[in-house]
């Protein structure tokens, strides 16, 4: 937002939603290089209409909406409930809430379902279903009851908590989750809020960040370092589940004497508490 934009704008009255990101991450096939990091991450780029983000390179997520915190939703929910939920991630209630809507948002962004038959029989997915969950006509528990499916959320571990600076016009209280890319499946963008996707070593996601190849936000760099250093998906995700309540990290905007925006101060800047 540029200093005219700025005239008139109260940023204490901009709402903060809370949201959810889950970091899709697979062996890389045929590799097996000693010493070196062989997984990929799945990455989209977001249209450059978006509101927020827009030509930025993320991973599927997006708000946690009211039918994520359904009721309905809680007996298709294996390996984690509201309770354990809500401890992990520090908050009272509705916690499950944040696991739902990264499973969502990565079926309506990616048209990848973390999800499985009861009965053992191969998940059987179309456009349709993925199209009818974003647009509202269908929802996760209506999906789950119809094929009897059931979302095993042991696998999908909480690695990270972002906020969006003060200052922004839209703030998101963010949760970030990462889960291994399930079998069967092929994830591709859906052309609407995002618009090309890529299979990427995180390493390999950095560099071409750094080089300007790809567009990326604060927090989606400090995930990809996250999972940089490691060799397997498996290596990774015990990682995720050794976290445990990761810190929140708020960023504050650095501004000019003319209101422009000219950088971030992250937790631990020396001039963090000041800015």
């Amino acid at each position: 937002m540029s200093a005219p934009d700025r005239a008139g704008f109260d940023p204490a009255t901009v709402p903060i939603s809370p949201a959810a990101t889950v970091m899709l991450i697979r062996d890389v096939p045929g590799s097996g290089i000693p010493g070196s990091a062989n997984i990929e991450v799945f990455m989209l780029r977001r249209t450059a209409n978006a509101a927020f983000g827009a030509g930025m390179y993320v991973f599927p997520g997006g708000r946690v909406d009211g039918v994520d915190h359904a009721d309905d939703i809680a007996p298709y929910c294996l390996g984690l409930d509201d309770v354990d939920a809500s401890s992990q991630l520090g908050i009272d209630t509705g916690g499950l809430a944040y696991w739902v809507a990264a499973i969502r948002e990565c079926f309506e962004e990616a048209g990848v379902l973390i999800a499985a038959r009861r009965d053992g029989t191969p998940l059987a997915l179309n456009n349709d279903d993925r199209h009818a969950v974003h647009a509202g006509e269908l929802s996760l528990a209506e999906l789950c009851s119809r094929d009897d499916l059931v979302l095993d959320l042991s696998g999908t571990h909480y690695v990270a908590h972002w906020i969006t600076p003060i200052g922004q016009p839209r703030r998101f209280d963010t949760r970030f989750f990462v889960c291994e890319m399930p079998d069967g499946q092929e994830p591709l963008h859906d052309d609407k809020e995002t618009v090309d996707s890529l299979w990427v070593r995180p390493a390999e996601a950095l560099r071409m960040e750094a080089e300007r190849e790809l567009m990326m936000m604060p927090p989606t760099i400090a995930n990809l370092e996250f999972l940089a250093p490691h060799a397997t998906a498996h290596d990774a995700l015990m990682a995720g589940a050794a976290v445990g309540e990761p810190m929140c990290v708020l960023p504050k905007v650095r501004f000019d004497g003319e209101g422009r925006i000219v950088g971030l101060a992250m937790p631990g800047d020396p001039d963090y508490s000041d800015v």
